[in-house]
């Protein structure tokens, strides 16, 4: 590109920033922006007003800039770029899913001694003490204004924090790294739960949490069955998310009627699939409610507390079924993956939160005699750069 010349965005990075035709990063910029040689920006057709006060400053969001076409353009792009970085020919992407705004049922404050309540400045520890917020739930930033007065009597350390959920009963929410000793803290919080409705209120002073109000057991709804809720335990991020991503699952696995879904969590999959189902699950509290629940609701599904890195299915366990679905964490499933590439599983769905590891573990599926059918992009935290998706596998006769 000649010197002075404008430089056209013509995609988004990983990390959100724009490339231009030069190849050269411009932040905060959207594809069809042009950016001239002062780094003046002209805004392109997909330049948007960021609606929150609060962007850029705060690492909630990266992307509020850019409207929904362009986000979907990255999601899609994460997913073939990784792809192509493990030398896996991209397959069919489908048109990305995209919770709507306000739609996070579940999220993770930081507070500090002086009140400030919210998420980390971008690439920073500094807290934005957040005044509105364009993703969380309205019954969850209902909340936020309350809490700061509530930190501030319980004398939080430097790492305080709380996590709020939203569950069948209304919020749960757990304080993390505050003290609350005294009769005083009793009190005040037993008046915070009552007044503002909690399901449930929780402290965890780094030796685990500690129930100081539940009023009634604590759910989540999956598949129509009412899950006890451990404290801190996966959830997805939105309602809409969720169930995209069990539709592609669903879709993935077809007729299959004997299926073993593996990283199973609460049961986010097993218990919305038909047929006689295997869970794995690696953390006990979670494996044991979902037992729990399968069991009241009267439902097939056998429950196996396993530690799916150390002791994954291996060739002649995943024989035995006719689907295998994957919701691993961000690590992937690598040892898995290894075992379902010599397996002769006919469909397997595999959900992910992280393209990098997914590319690596759908390489090795595919070099194992798996084609590769489809993708469906899911972007459940809108606006940031984190991708989830669930990638289609079948055995290629």
């Amino acid at each position: 590109m000649p010197l002075g010349e404008a430089d056209r965005i013509v995609r988004l990075a990983g990390r959100g920033d724009g490339v231009g035709e030069s190849g050269r990063f411009h932040p905060l910029t959207a594809p069809g922006d042009r950016v001239g040689a002062d780094g003046a920006v002209e805004p392109g057709p997909h330049r948007q007003v960021p609606p929150c006060r609060h962007f850029p400053e705060c690492g909630g969001c990266q992307l509020q800039h850019v409207d929904d076409q362009a986000y979907a353009g990255f999601l899609r792009d994460r997913i073939a770029s990784a792809l192509a970085a493990q030398g896996v020919p991209a397959p069919d992407i489908l048109a990305a899913h995209i919770s709507p705004p306000k739609s996070r049922r579940r999220a993770s404050l930081r507070a500090e001694r002086g009140g400030a309540l919210g998420f980390n400045a971008e690439a920073s520890h500094r807290i934005v003490d957040i005044r509105e917020c364009h993703i969380l739930r309205p019954e969850l930033f209902a909340l936020v204004h309350p809490l700061r007065a509530l930190i501030r009597k319980l004398k939080p350390s430097a790492t305080a924090g709380a996590r709020l959920t939203l569950t069948d009963q209304g919020v749960d929410l757990l304080l993390e790294k505050v003290e609350a000793d005294g009769l005083a803290s009793a009190e005040a919080l037993g008046a915070f739960a009552r007044e503002h409705g909690l399901a449930r209120l929780a402290l965890d002073d780094g030796y685990g949490a500690q129930t100081r109000w539940e009023p009634e057991p604590v759910t989540v709804t999956l598949g129509g069955v009412a899950v006890a809720l451990p404290h801190g335990a996966f959830l997805q991020a939105t309602l809409e998310g969720e169930a995209a991503l069990v539709e592609a699952v669903k879709r993935a696995v077809g007729e299959a009627r004997i299926v073993a879904d593996l990283f199973a969590g609460l049961g986010t999959f097993a218990l919305a699939l038909e047929g006689r189902i295997l869970a794995a699950e690696g953390a006990r509290d979670a494996a044991l409610a979902l037992k729990a629940a399968a069991g009241r609701a009267q439902r097939p599904v056998f429950v196996d507390h396993r530690d799916l890195y150390r002791r994954p299915l291996d060739v002649a366990e995943l024989n035995r079924f006719e689907a295998v679905v994957l919701d691993p964490p961000r690590a992937g499933a690598k040892e898995q993956a290894a075992s379902l590439a010599r397996a002769d599983v006919p469909s397997i769905a595999y959900v992910s939160c992280n393209p990098s590891t997914f590319a690596r573990d759908a390489a090795a599926l595919t070099e194992g005699g798996y084609s590769f059918d489809w993708v469906q992009p899911v972007g459940q935290f809108r606006w940031s750069t984190h991708v989830e998706l669930v990638g289609a596998f079948a055995r290629r006769a």
